[in-house]
């Protein structure tokens, strides 16, 4: 446990800690309740803690979250928007890069499809996902309905959070 970021993430200033939470998620109800609820005792109180934020949020906070990520495979959207998140998140979905080109090409034509069905892009925890199984997910989830889908989005946005909390600490 490296108790030296846990207590830098204490002690930071709000605006600086604000601004390292938000590489873990943009959704800005969420980053201010967890530095609002500091100091923390340890890494787990700020997972259990973090869960419990999201978990009281609502559907627009869901999706200002979902906007702090690029489409699978296309992460030069996101460096344009939030250069915090840019570095993450193209490491998380670092199976696109050996993805061939066929693959690339369904997944941007599923993708756009997926935006148009629900006005959310594909949210998906990819760390360790290849790129062919990232487009099975969105082609089995393409078909759910809209509640559906945005309860299994926040479900895999809640894991990407604790993903970049634990590299945080």
């Amino acid at each position: 446990m490296n108790l030296t970021q846990l207590t830098q993430l204490n002690e930071q200033s709000k605006s600086d800690a604000y601004q390292a939470l938000e590489s873990c998620c943009v959704a800005p109800r969420w980053v201010e309740a967890m530095v609002a609820a500091r100091p923390f005792s340890s890494h787990e109180e700020v997972y259990q803690t973090a869960q419990k934020i999201w978990d009281k949020l609502n559907e627009d906070d869901y999706l200002a979250a979902f906007e702090g990520h690029p489409q699978i495979g296309d992460v030069s959207t996101l460096r344009a928007k939030f250069a915090a998140t840019a570095e993450k998140a193209g490491h998380e979905q670092s199976g696109m890069s050996a993805a061939d080109e066929n693959v690339l090409q369904d997944m941007m034509a599923t993708n756009k499809a997926y935006l148009e069905n629900f006005g959310f892009i594909f949210i998906v925890c990819a760390t360790g996902k290849s790129a062919e199984q990232m487009l099975a997910l969105i082609k089995e989830r393409i078909n759910n309905d809209r509640d559906t889908e945005l309860a299994i989005a926040a479900n895999e946005q809640a894991k990407i959070t604790k993903i970049r909390l634990e590299k945080l600490l």
